[in-house]
């Protein structure tokens, strides 16, 4: 079916103003403005197929009900359509999905769903059409590994995530299979401790109440560990993380020991990486005077790319094109907010330089289509020249 949809999704996210700035090596000029873009930017080949998919089934079951177990990717605009395509979410209230049965259609994000979730769907006889992206399988199958081998998964990921929450529930598949989700340096930076030291198990435990496998003992589990990684955090912080661990291991075993205590395996996704790569070289070659990073507000590759940008300059992580108000209020996501916050939009006066030369950065994350990224560029371009610059940048 994938040709019967092609010009649906065409129509539905591609940007012809996105195609032409790619052609112009990247960059916007209208007026006193110029934007330099990201040269990897937006949807990846994982997102891409996954609402691909989606179209597909929707496409190939007609007359049959079709659902998705909750957000198929981080994008409000995404799932929306996907809504309107007459695609049910099963997150949404109302929806259960207890009743489902043969006759039911049943897509799987991009994230993945859970060991448990899957065997309940596919004993109620679901058609699953499952779009798991191949670099969170990749992840899954070194968890499986590390189980087998009798290691612990020491995962830096949000413990809620849906990606996350899928991959730890493979190191279940076995019957001694132990997880550890830890969120940060500064969480790891207290395994590491606990791995040198020991310390006390019930303060361990509180403090990663809901990141451990059920029935977890730091003092057996944190014997031979392996790391892993939600393929959308920030690269140098889980390659550090996996750096502190085996370093851990080192000082407690020796190095003769670390062979027999510590796995590593790099499951960074390649499409997060080049985003990450990309957005740095794009700081380090450009003089500009804000970066405005597009994607939703739990999209956690997005935030990452925020979280890179606010290092360096002024920048606002917006979820979607109206959230740029005007050129004096835009409405956007504090970079590094928890994604727990409460209200966790806030408003920035005055954010547009009102004189002069004015030089915008922006990227999108990987769940971000281009027809979006496209009409941010139109509303920077109408605010930074006035109204008039509207025909212009159409």
């Amino acid at each position: 079916m994938k040709e019967a949809v092609a010009g649906e999704l065409a129509e539905a996210y591609d940007s012809r103003l996105v195609d032409q700035v790619r052609v112009d090596d990247y960059r916007y000029v209208s007026g006193r403005l110029v934007i330099h873009l990201a040269r990897e930017f937006g949807f990846c080949y994982g997102v891409d197929r996954a609402v691909d998919y989606a179209y597909q089934a929707r496409r190939r079951f007609p007359g049959r009900n079709v659902f998705l177990t909750g957000e198929i990717i981080h994008n409000p605009h995404v799932n929306d359509r996907l809504r309107a395509e007459g695609i049910r979410f099963l997150s949404d209230p109302g929806e259960r999905a207890d009743t489902l049965g043969a006759d039911d259609v049943v897509i799987l994000p991009a994230f993945g769903v859970t060991v448990g979730d899957m065997a309940q769907l596919s004993s109620q006889g679901c058609t699953l059409v499952d779009t798991t992206c191949g670099s969170v399988l990749n992840v899954w199958k070194n968890v499986i590994r590390y189980a087998r081998e009798g290691f612990t998964s020491v995962i830096h990921g949000k413990v809620k995530h849906e990606e996350t929450r899928a991959t730890a529930s493979q190191a279940l598949k076995h019957p001694n299979g132990r997880y550890l989700v830890v969120l940060d340096r500064a969480e790891a930076s207290i395994v590491c401790d606990y791995i040198r030291h020991g310390g006390d198990r019930d303060a361990f435990m509180a403090r990663f109440a809901g990141a451990a496998s059920p029935g977890f003992d730091p003092e057996r589990d944190l014997v031979r560990v392996g790391c892993a990684n939600q393929t959308t955090m920030l690269m140098t912080e889980s390659l550090e993380i996996g750096e502190m661990v085996g370093a851990a291991i080192r000082d407690r075993y020796g190095a003769e020991g670390l062979e027999e205590h510590f796995r590593a395996f790099d499951t960074i996704c390649s499409a997060t990486q080049e985003r990450q790569d990309a957005v740095i070289a794009l700081l380090d070659d450009h003089l500009l005077d804000l970066m405005v990073v597009v994607g939703g507000y739990n999209s956690s590759n997005t935030c990452n790319l925020a979280r890179i940008c606010a290092e360096r300059l002024p920048t606002f992580h917006i979820a979607e094109p109206g959230c740029l108000v005007s050129p004096g209020e835009i409405r956007h996501r504090p970079v590094g907010a928890p994604s727990t916050t409460v209200g966790i939009e806030t408003t920035t006066r005055n954010w547009l330089p009102g004189t002069g030369p004015l030089r915008v950065g922006l990227t999108a994350g990987a769940s971000t289509p281009n027809n979006i990224v496209g009409e941010v560029i139109r509303r920077i371009g109408m605010f930074a020249n006035g109204a008039a610059a509207s025909s212009e940048i159409g």
